[in-house]
């Protein structure tokens, strides 16, 4: 049976991918789970693995080419097999055509621009935010052919340019067929206003695709998620020593973010609202619990996935953790590295940072953010005492999550962390 080759969503906010290179070549044979092709997103660079043993066939995006999500770029065919036939579009009954699902975000956004939700396609179950821009985008190009531009771009990202006196040709696109989004112009902004460092020799660095695409979504994040940060102190001592123990009898590596990503599983178990996600102006709860770690490379922030973390033992979570960081330090991120993350850990406590707010990995609700351990004088029992102490910070989507709930939760937190028992 014939089986289709996507473009993968590595993120819940990712509209379109770049086909990086092929791997493999059509007519070549494949086996399920091998690497296929490597796909560039604002993220990172990733291998994306072949669904399925086969032929592969039919491949239709090219290298370099930048394809929307969900689309169908190559086939997978058996021995003898024929690529399908296009199945024909099912004509729309007179219900569809009068009352089409949507989310929210979309039917406000098409009453915006005077748009019938019957005259927008859409590739899923329902008409969404990206169905309507890329429908904007779109006409738009084709109105700007009529002037002789070819330039798409969303009717915000076109106001905020003009009122900026920027040039939209200037401005590299990131929405459905190379659209320049609001996002996209944003980015566009902060990075003229920043002057860049001088690299060795004069000349200014380059900045990669991958940095600058998120430099624009983390603006994006600052501006429109309204963050609040709570901050919670804790006695490392008895971290230290589970982390000791733990390390007894492993031959992977066990450190504080393993500790870390174990406990915050586990709190998450008990505060599902801080593993929810605000996405088409809802809060949307994920059942799985997967945890992001934060990760620094060369050409920006990468955050990889460790799936089903709440299921994983302390010595699995480290397999998993070094893993991915050495993927993400070498540049070969796995698709399925990048996806479905819940909440996000970062630490920067190896680096000396005692403390520090980090911003909302959106669409998640929160991002836990660690310091290092550092010996500080605290009063204890009447007296002066010396203890090794360890600042939590935790950022929250004041859309999704309260001051309440935040407060719990880093105090569940911080009682796995204090007597590492109550995990059991």
């Amino acid at each position: 049976m014939a089986t289709k080759v996507i473009m993968p969503a590595l993120g819940m906010a990712q509209e379109t991918g770049i086909v990086v290179s092929w791997l493999k070549r059509e007519g070549d044979q494949v086996t399920a789970g091998e690497p296929l092709m490597e796909v560039e997103t604002d993220k990172t660079v990733a291998e994306l693995e072949a669904p399925a043993s086969g032929i592969l066939a039919g491949v239709t995006a090219r290298e370099g080419d930048e394809v929307p999500v969900a689309e169908t770029i190559a086939w997978i065919l058996a021995p003898g097999e024929a690529l399908p036939a296009a199945a024909p579009a099912a004509a729309p009954t007179e219900k569809m055509q009068a009352t089409p699902e949507a989310s929210p975000v979309a039917t406000r956004m098409a009453a915006d621009h005077g748009l019938s939700l019957a005259e927008i396609p859409s590739n899923g179950r329902r008409i969404t935010k990206a169905d309507v821009q890329a429908y904007l985008a779109g006409r738009d190009s084709q109105l700007d052919s009529r002037e002789g531009s070819r330039l798409p771009a969303s009717p915000l990202a076109r106001r905020l340019a003009g009122e900026a006196d920027l040039d939209l040709a200037e401005i590299h696109g990131s929405g459905p067929a190379g659209a320049v989004l609001a996002g996209d112009v944003r980015a566009f902004q902060a990075q003229a206003a920043a002057p860049a460092p001088a690299a060795p020799g004069g000349k200014p660095p380059a900045m990669s695709r991958a940095w600058w695409t998120m430099a624009g979504r983390l603006a994006e994040a600052w501006r429109t998620i309204p963050h609040f940060y709570l901050e919670r102190e804790i006695d490392a001592g008895t971290l230290q020593g589970w982390r000791a123990e733990a390390q007894t009898g492993s031959e992977t590596k066990i450190t504080v973010t393993d500790l870390l990503l174990r406990a915050t599983a586990a709190a998450l178990r008990r505060h599902p609202r801080l593993n929810a996600a605000w996405i088409e102006d809802e809060i949307q709860f994920n059942e799985a619990i997967h945890i992001g770690l934060a990760v620094a490379v060369e050409d920006g922030l990468v955050v990889p996935v460790i799936p089903f973390t709440d299921r994983l033992s302390v010595a699995e979570i480290a397999a998993a953790r070094e893993g991915i960081v050495s993927r993400a330090l070498a540049g070969k991120l796995k698709a399925a590295d990048l996806q479905g993350g819940t909440m996000t850990l970062s630490n920067l406590g190896m680096f000396g940072v005692d403390r520090f707010s980090a911003i909302v990995n959106p669409p998640q609700a929160a991002i836990l953010a660690a310091g290092k351990i550092a010996d500080r004088v605290v009063p204890l029992n009447g007296e002066i005492a010396i203890q090794p102490r360890l600042t939590l910070t935790l950022s929250c989507d004041h859309r999704v999550v309260d001051g309440a709930r935040g407060a719990a939760f880093l105090e569940t937190l911080a009682a796995f962390l204090e007597q590492p028992l109550r995990l059991l």
